[in-house]
């Protein structure tokens, strides 16, 4: 009776008292739905006494029936091929199936390895029949044939596989050396592509140094019309204030002009008033002779004074004229001041346009070149999954062809041939197989 632990969530069932090493062993077990099944659950054969899990002698992977959903209950079956199975001898054996963690779910009962009896030379098959049509059962019927004749026919189909096997690499292999051929063509063109794209993309950068210098130029120049612009406005500032210090001046010589314009109408009131006094003073002349006397000599005061002033004035004509054509210059200067401000703003317009359409044409340019290396990129990721692809897909034959090797029921010489035999084909395969992946691979890596 199997033994298990309690609250066992896997359970071992149908285990036999005695095996023999010559034929694979199935190890039956039913898995619970409170386990908790990975694809690193193992079962291995250990000796009975066993302390460490390192101990098994050998062990197989624990499988899943097709269409299972975690947390579901099920029944398996593992094989145990002959060529790992212990030698027939009074050891004692048993099953016990290790999770994903290490953890030990169940063991079976004891059983032992012994060679077959002449009696046990024969094997029994089991054969389905149909009935009678009316029942419409199925019996089973028991064939007895012998071992050798057993081992005949499974040699017989370890045959027709291994042909079949062998077909099914040669096509492989010329399917590798077609497209090794096709991606050889596809890499050159690529490559061409590539080359043009960076011929491409050097003149482009030359272009855009050509215009980072332009732009700096413009920049600097841009810089020099600002200086000289605010050279221009100081000055224009300057020649202002300088105008309106004439202006003020001309006022006060305005203002003193008309001062000695009124003082001078006021001498002539009094020189007509002398005058006329004079007049008639002649006519008492006589009589106040001495008063004639002091009002001539007061006459000639007035003259000599009036004489002055028309001196003074006439200075003061001369000045205002001067003043007036030094104003004519300095409006003349402010004018061609004017323009020359006017005309140094059109031309820093017209550079700012300039910059603005040179800045819009190498942001499209800059744009350009993103697409192009993001579509490079692209390129790239396609190849690169085409590869992984090839990858898998020869990584899948040669797990087949290795699977294919390993089914040995041979005994004696047979199986040591055989054995020798699968190793050599192995490594043919992987003679084959590994200049073409790393063929595959050298032009990713580039």
């Amino acid at each position: 009776m199997e033994q298990q632990y309690p609250q066992s969530t896997v359970v071992f069932r149908n285990v036999g008292q005695l095996y023999f090493p010559q034929t694979r062993v199935e190890c039956h077990y039913s898995v619970t739905s409170a386990h908790q099944w990975s694809s690193s659950d193992w079962i291995g054969i250990f000796k009975v006494g066993w302390s460490s899990l390192q101990e098994y002698h050998t062990y197989s992977w624990s499988l899943v029936p097709e269409g299972y959903t975690k947390g579901t209950a099920f029944d398996c079956c593992a094989l145990f091929q002959a060529f790992y199975l212990p030698r027939p001898s009074p050891v004692e054996y048993q099953f016990v199936y290790v999770d994903k963690l290490g953890k030990v779910c169940a063991r079976s009962r004891p059983f032992t390895f012994c060679s077959p009896k002449p009696l046990e030379e024969l094997e029994t098959l089991k054969e389905e029949q149909d009935g009678d049509e009316e029942e419409g059962d199925e019996e089973e019927l028991l064939l007895v044939v012998t071992r050798a004749q057993l081992l005949q026919s499974q040699l017989e189909e370890c045959v027709r596989e291994k042909a079949e096997l062998q077909q099914a690499v040669e096509e492989e292999r010329r399917s590798s050396i077609r497209a090794k051929e096709e991606w050889e063509s596809e890499r050159k063109a690529m490559e061409e592509a590539i080359s043009e794209l960076l011929e491409k993309l050097n003149h482009k950068c030359e272009v855009l140094k050509n215009v980072e210098g332009q732009h700096l130029d413009v920049k600097s120049s841009h810089q020099n019309l600002n200086s000289e612009l605010g050279q221009l406005l100081v000055q224009k500032v300057q020649s202002e204030r300088r105008i309106k210090d004439l202006e003020d001046g001309a006022k006060a010589l305005a203002d003193r002009e008309t001062e000695r314009h009124v003082e001078m109408e006021r001498l002539k009131e009094m020189l007509k008033k002398t005058s006329s006094q004079i007049r008639l003073d002649e006519e008492k002349k006589k009589l106040l002779k001495a008063e004639s006397e002091a009002a001539l000599a007061e006459v000639c005061g007035l003259q000599h004074r009036l004489e002055s002033s028309e001196r003074l004035a006439e200075s003061l004509r001369r000045e205002l004229r001067e003043l007036s054509t030094r104003q004519g210059h300095t409006n003349a200067e402010l004018h061609q001041v004017r323009l020359q401000v006017a005309q140094l703003g059109l031309q820093l317009s017209e550079e700012k346009l300039l910059l603005r359409e040179e800045r819009a044409n190498w942001a499209l340019e800059r744009e350009a070149y993103r697409q192009a290396a993001e579509a490079d990129q692209k390129k790239v990721e396609e190849l690169s999954s085409e590869l992984q692809r090839k990858k898998e897909q020869l990584r899948e034959d040669r797990s087949n062809v290795e699977s294919g090797m390993k089914y040995r029921d041979f005994d004696g010489d047979n199986e040591v041939q055989t054995v020798h035999h699968g190793r050599k084909q192995q490594r043919m395969l992987a003679g084959l197989v590994d200049p073409v992946v790393s063929e595959l691979a050298g032009p990713l890596m580039w």
